[in-house]
């Protein structure tokens, strides 16, 4: 099955290579990003990444020692940047409720601000994970967002207002497919039934279903 159409990376200015290495770092991990997102982990052309960032293959295997660690350093900044953003919601000052409602719409909007995200996570599903469980860094990324809801959960329930027996991990598998399926499955589901996903009322009634939908599982 072929994947969406990721959008082309702006064009790029040249980087000096000698005096900002962190910014021919990040200069690379972003055209490579939309390069994957693009065309896969097979797909992808350590060459057309090189052309775009006006970097040298040589320079790229110099930062990354290969295309399976450039791709694997492009999946764990994508995790990095979105567990980054949901560490600045400062959801331990919030109550509860609100927290979890900020949480929930959070990991909504981003998903669909950011669809190359989600179509690296479709890719290496289609590897079953096979270069994630190598990285060292991914867990350690992602257990950020199990112990905030882990806080959210527990001042919920001791202020009486979310059930008993809410599963953090669980959770986050749901708010995350529930998010997830609005951009993974839009091309086909707007297809089959003639619907505009994208249009702002639609992802509107979207997100308010998706925050519905957790609140009504988490309350008591």
């Amino acid at each position: 099955m072929a994947l969406p159409k990721a959008p082309a990376p702006a064009a790029m200015g040249r980087v000096s290579r000698s005096h900002d290495p962190e910014g021919v770092k990040r200069n690379i991990l972003e055209v490579a990003t939309a390069e994957f997102a693009a065309n896969g982990f097979s797909g992808a052309r350590v060459d057309e990444i090189a052309a775009l960032t006006r970097t040298s293959k040589r320079m790229i295997y110099y930062y990354f020692n290969s295309k399976k660690g450039l791709y694997l350093a492009v999946l764990e900044n994508a995790y990095r940047n979105i567990r980054e953003v949901e560490a600045g919601l400062d959801l331990d000052s919030l109550d509860p409720e609100t927290a979890m409602r900020a949480l929930v719409g959070y990991t909504f909007d981003y998903q669909n601000a950011h669809p190359e995200f989600v179509r690296l996570v479709m890719i290496e599903n289609i590897h079953e994970a096979v270069h994630l469980r190598s990285s060292k860094a991914i867990h350690g990324l992602n257990v950020r967002i199990i112990d905030t809801l882990k806080r959210i959960i527990a001042r919920g329930q001791h202020a009486g207002s979310f059930r008993k027996g809410l599963d953090p991990i669980d959770l986050h598998l749901t708010i995350s497919a529930l998010a997830f399926f609005n951009i993974s499955n839009k091309a086909t589901f707007s297809a089959i039934f003639n619907v505009d996903m994208a249009s702002m009322k639609a992802l509107a009634i979207r997100r308010a279903q998706v925050v519905d939908v957790v609140m009504r599982y988490v309350l008591s």
